[in-house]
C-alpha cells in the first residue's frame, strides 16, 4: 500500500504539470479551421506572381504574398508535367509511379485501348443530354487524397466539393469519397456530374444552370481589362503563332464570341469567362452546401482551367495570358473577400498552387536567338517505323504512343522471338541524332540510362509498371511537338517550378527559398489539420509555414 500511494502521488503530479493534461491545451491542439479552400491554377508558372505584380490588386495575389507564406522554390518531383498527374500529386502527396495517374491518357496493354485518366464506363452522366461528358470518376486513382483523409478523420461528417471546368480538375482533388464534384459541359453550357456521386443534380446546381450564364457571357466577348498599350510585360498583340479565337480572323483584341460554330460553349474555356463560371459555381457551393458552417472542417477544391487553354493557344508571353492573370487576381480577391464575410478572416485555410508550368513559345525564343524548336512528331514516328521494318520486317511493333512514350507490342515481339532490348537499341540508334531529342530511355531498365541523377529521379517517379510505356523519348530543353503555340510536359524548370502559397488559419507569414516538392502539399495540410496523410504520400510537412503557437 505504501508503494501504491507513492505511485498515485507521482501520477497526480504529472497530470497537473502544464501542457500535460489540461483540457484547454488539448482543445487548442485539436482545433481545425472551419473550411479549407484549395486552388489549383491550371498552367501557372511561378514567375507570374512577380511578372505582373505591379498590376495586381491589393486584395488578390498581393494580399496572400504579404500576409501568407510563399514557397519560392517549389517544384514537381516527376518528369511528365501534365494536368491530371499534377492535380493527383498535389492532393495525394504522391507521384505517378504510385498514384497511377501517369498522364491525361495512357495505353492499357490488357485492353489494347487508350485510357482517359478519369474515364469510367460504369457510371452515367448526370445533368446533361451529352452521354459521354459525365462518364467519369476517380476509380483510376490508386491511392487516396488529403480530402479523403479529412472525410475519414471526421467519420464522413466533413463535406468535400470539387469544382473545375475540366472533369479531371474537379474529380481528382475531390477524391474517392467526395460529397460532390462538378465540371462544365461545353456542348450544353451546363455544370454536370456523374452517377458515381449522385443520381440527380442538386437543386442549387440546376438553378444555376437555369440562369444560362454561359450564354450571357458569350454575348459579352473578351476585351482587355486595361488598355492594350499598358500590357508592357507581353509581346505585341497578334503574333503569327497565336490561335484564332472563335470567329476572329486575327488574334487581336477585342474578341467577339457570339455565333461561334461547333462546340457551342467550348470557346469560353479559353477566356476569363471560364474563370468567372468557376468562381460563381464555387460561391454557389459555399452558400448552398453551407460549407464551413458546421461542426466539422469542410473542404472546397477549385481548379481554374482557363489559363491552361489560353497558355496553349497564345503562349505565356501574350497579351491574352497577361490579361487572364490580371483578371484571375481580381477573382482571387473576390473569393477572399467572400470568405472573410462568410466565415470571418482567420477562420479558413487557403492555399494556391498549380498543376504544371509552361515553356515559352519556341518561335519566340528562336526570334531572340535562344535554343528552342519544334519536333516533327510525324517524321519521328515514320523514322521509328522505318528502322523497325528494316531490321525486323513488316509488323506493328509499336502498339501506341502517349506522353512521348512508346508502348511496344509485346505479343507480336514474343511471337517473332524479338527481344525488347533489340527493339530499344534500334529505336535509340534511329532517333539518336533526331533534332530536339536529348535521349532515348528504356523505362523498365531506367537505372541503366545515361541520364544524370536529377533527371533519373524525375523519370523514376513518373514510371508506373502497369501504365507507363516501354521507351521514353526525352526532349531537349526548349523543344516541343504539336501545332499549338506553347506546351508543357517536360522535366525542365519552366514546367516544374510553380507557386505554392498558404494563407489564413494556422499559417505563419513568411517565405522560404528551400526547395520544396509538390509532394509536400498534402502532408502539410495533414499536419495543419492533425489528420493522417494520404496512404501514398511521399512528401514532408513544410514546417516553416505552420504557426505552432496556434
Amino acid at each position: 500500500m505504501k508503494y501504491l500511494t507513492f505511485a498515485f502521488a507521482i501520477a497526480g503530479l504529472f497530470c497537473t504539470m502544464p501542457g500535460m493534461a489540461g483540457q484547454p491545451d488539448q482543445e487548442k491542439t485539436l482545433k481545425r479551421p472551419r473550411l479549407v479552400i484549395g486552388i489549383v491554377v491550371d498552367q501557372m508558372r511561378y514567375d507570374y506572381l512577380y511578372r505582373y505584380y505591379d498590376k495586381y490588386s491589393a486584395g488578390g495575389f498581393k494580399r496572400i504574398l504579404g500576409e501568407g507564406f510563399n514557397c519560392r522554390n517549389h517544384h514537381y518531383h516527376y518528369a511528365l508535367t501534365v494536368t491530371a498527374a499534377g492535380h493527383a500529386s498535389v492532393y495525394t502527396g504522391s507521384a505517378p509511379s504510385v498514384h497511377g495517374i501517369v498522364g491525361n491518357d495512357w495505353y492499357d496493354a490488357h485492353t489494347g485501348k487508350k485510357t482517359y485518366c478519369v474515364g469510367d464506363s460504369s457510371v452515367e452522366t448526370v445533368g446533361s443530354s451529352n452521354p459521354v461528358a459525365g462518364k467519369m470518376s476517380p476509380k483510376n486513382l490508386l491511392v487516396n487524397t488529403i480530402t479523403d483523409q479529412l472525410r475519414l478523420a471526421t467519420n464522413f461528417r466533413s463535406k468535400v466539393i470539387g469544382i473545375a471546368l475540366k472533369d479531371r480538375g474537379a474529380i481528382l482533388p475531390a477524391g474517392h469519397t467526395a460529397s460532390g464534384a462538378y465540371w462544365f459541359d461545353s456542348k450544353t453550357g451546363n455544370w454536370i456530374t456523374s452517377s458515381f456521386y449522385i443520381r440527380e443534380l442538386p437543386g442549387w446546381v440546376r438553378e444555376y444552370n437555369a440562369r444560362k450564364r454561359a450564354s450571357q457571357l458569350m454575348t459579352e466577348g473578351w476585351a482587355t481589362l486595361l488598355p492594350v498599350g499598358e500590357y508592357a510585360e507581353s509581346t505585341p498583340d497578334d503574333q503569327p503563332y497565336e490561335a484564332k479565337m472563335g470567329p476572329a480572323r486575327k488574334s487581336v483584341f477585342p474578341y467577339a464570341l457570339a455565333g461561334t460554330a461547333g462546340d457551342a460553349f467550348g470557346v469560353l474555356s479559353s477566356t476569363p469567362h471560364g474563370n468567372t463560371l468557376t468562381k460563381e459555381m464555387a460561391f454557389e457551393a459555399l452558400e448552398n452546401e453551407k460549407l464551413g458552417t458546421g461542426d466539422f472542417t469542410d473542404f472546397l477544391a477549385v481548379s481554374f482551367s482557363s489559363p491552361d487553354y489560353v497558355g496553349h493557344g497564345f503562349g505565356p508571353n501574350s497579351v491574352e495570358a497577361e490579361d487572364i492573370y490580371l483578371r484571375l487576381d481580381r477573382d482571387i480577391a473576390e473569393m477572399l473577400s467572400k470568405l472573410d464575410d462568410k466565415l470571418g478572416k482567420g477562420n479558413y485555410l487557403f492555399f494556391l498552387t498549380a498543376d504544371h508550368g509552361i515553356m515559352d513559345v519556341a518561335d519566340f525564343w528562336k526570334e531572340h536567338k535562344l535554343p528552342a524548336g519544334r519536333i516533327d512528331y510525324v517524321q519521328m514516328n515514320a523514322t521509328v517505323k522505318a528502322a523497325l521494318k528494316a531490321r525486323f520486317g513488316e509488323g506493328d511493333f509499336i502498339a501506341a504512343s502517349e506522353n512521348f512514350q512508346l508502348y511496344l507490342n509485346h505479343r507480336l515481339l514474343a511471337e517473332r522471338g524479338i527481344a525488347t532490348e533489340a527493339v530499344f537499341q534500334t529505336i535509340r540508334q534511329a532517333l539518336g541524332r533526331f533534332e530536339g531529342v536529348a535521349d532515348i530511355v528504356n523505362l523498365p531498365e531506367l537505372y541503366k540510362s545515361g541520364l544524370n541523377e536529377y533527371q533519373t529521379t524525375l523519370f523514376k517517379n513518373n514510371y508506373n509498371r502497369k501504365r507507363s510505356g516501354d521507351i521514353q523519348i526525352v526532349v531537349e530543353p526548349g523543344w516541343m511537338a504539336g501545332p499549338i503555340a506553347a506546351n508543357h510536359g517536360s522535366p525542365y524548370n519552366n514546367d516544374t517550378h510553380i507557386p505554392l502559397l498558404f494563407y489564413g488559419w494556422g499559417i505563419k507569414p513568411g517565405e522560404t527559398f528551400r526547395r520544396t516538392s509538390v509532394a509536400d502539399t498534402s502532408p502539410t495540410l495533414a499536419a495543419l489539420l492533425s489528420i493522417l496523410e494520404p496512404n501514398g504520400n511521399m512528401g514532408n510537412p513544410i514546417e516553416e509555414l505552420i504557426d505552432k503557437g496556434r
